[in-house]
């Protein structure tokens, strides 16, 4: 982790003429997802906060003018519907929550295409749940109508669909959805406005001696335990979903700034070569936006713990796990549960999706199960998984 001196080679390299000039800022044109958190455009109380919403409004309206493209993806649906509501407190059960987000997501919608419609820019309402990334014809829908929004210069404005999603398959924040946006666009980097300069190495709201880290490179252990837990109250997020949002990213070779939304000209800023905050640089490898979700956004359901030949075939030949290849089996999980495959040195080496329960799963003496499936973990919903996860 260090600070970067050299331009960002994930933006689209342009001729000289081509450049963008502001101040001593050089940067080139873009297709960005833009994502901004609740405490940035809510006050205490859970009202909307006009100004910070017209400030980020006229900041996409600016990069739109230099020849960026955005898409915006949005929290404060819920919190903007328990201020609506006058409620003393954010409700905890779900079905309350889906009901505030329906009181909460057309004000919030209202505010941004008032906005950006003074500026001239016409703006779209997208909801999404992870149903949309793990179903290939959901995938490839939303991948369309986003794009196609974007060719009729029109701003997305992503969030998810707080209405209808429960606890069984959510988000949970918009971070993830603002990575996985991100590779559906096939953007160039990703801008996580919040209310934190960046990322720090200790918390800054407790240790007066932390510092900016100004770009990672790598991520290790120390970076996740310093990132903490959710911020606010009000936001279901947090510095550790944002550490988790931009590794996402990085996966799908796209850059990430992570930085403090309340600052002047923050969407440009953001996109600029040198950004202020925190730069996550993007890696070459790219993952699909499915097997992101089942690398970063599934939690993992249990273990299961394989030979070595297994580990051959899954790191060296691209193969699925088949059932004689298990040694052993911890956890409760179903089908379609994610899993954490382990060498038997303890290492994780990859995370998929189950075809049996753990149950069934028979595994003495390397056997299977009778008449079922030898395949336990297909190499289409498997991802193999460097230690920095």
């Amino acid at each position: 982790m260090s600070a970067g001196e050299s331009e960002d080679p994930h933006l689209p390299q342009t001729v000289a003429s081509d450049e963008l000039q502001r101040g001593d800022q050089r940067w080139k044109a873009a297709r960005a997802v833009i994502k901004v958190g609740t405490s940035s455009i809510t006050d205490q109380a859970g009202r909307l906060k006009p100004f910070a919403i017209e400030k980020l409004c006229n900041e996409i309206a600016e990069a739109r003018e230099t020849g960026h493209e955005i898409v915006l993806v949005t929290s404060g649906a819920i919190t903007a519907g328990v201020g609506a509501l006058n409620l003393k407190e954010r409700p905890t059960r779900i079905r309350e929550l889906q009901a505030v987000a329906a009181v909460g997501q057309p004000l919030l919608m209202g505010r941004y295409q008032k906005h950006l419609s003074d500026r001239g820019v016409p703006a779209g309402q997208v909801l999404l749940t992870p149903y949309d990334f793990m179903h290939r014809p959901q995938y490839l829908h939303a991948r369309e109508t986003l794009r196609t929004m974007l060719g009729l210069g029109i701003v997305p404005i992503v969030n998810e669909n707080d209405t209808v999603a429960d606890d069984a398959i959510r988000f949970g924040d918009n971070d993830r959805i603002a990575a996985i946006v991100a590779n559906l666009v096939d953007a160039q980097r990703l801008v996580l406005l919040t209310d934190i300069a960046g990322v720090f190495d200790a918390d800054p709201r407790a240790n007066d001696d932390a510092s900016l880290i100004e770009e990672i490179v790598e991520f290790d252990p120390e970076v996740v335990r310093a990132a903490g837990g959710a911020g606010t109250v009000r936001g279901s997020g947090g510095m550790a979903s944002k550490i988790a949002a931009a590794r996402m990213a990085s996966w799908s070779g796209v850059s990430t700034t992570i930085m403090a939304g309340d600052c002047d000209d923050a969407v440009l800023a953001g996109l600029s070569v040198r950004p202020p905050g925190t730069l996550v640089r993007a890696r070459t490898q790219r993952l699909s936006a499915r097997k992101l979700w089942i690398a970063f956004g599934m939690a993992s359901r249990g273990r299961i713990v394989i030979d070595d030949g297994a580990r051959g075939a899954l790191l060296h030949r691209g193969g699925s796990l088949l059932a004689p290849g298990i040694v052993a089996v911890s956890g409760s999980f179903n089908v379609d549960d994610a899993v954490d495959l382990i060498d038997r040195g303890g290492d994780v080496i990859a995370k998929g999706l189950v075809r049996r329960p753990s149950s069934q799963m028979f595994v003495e003496d390397g056997g299977d199960a009778a008449g079922a499936d030898p395949i336990v973990v297909h190499r289409d919903d498997l991802v193999i998984i460097p230690e920095e996860r």
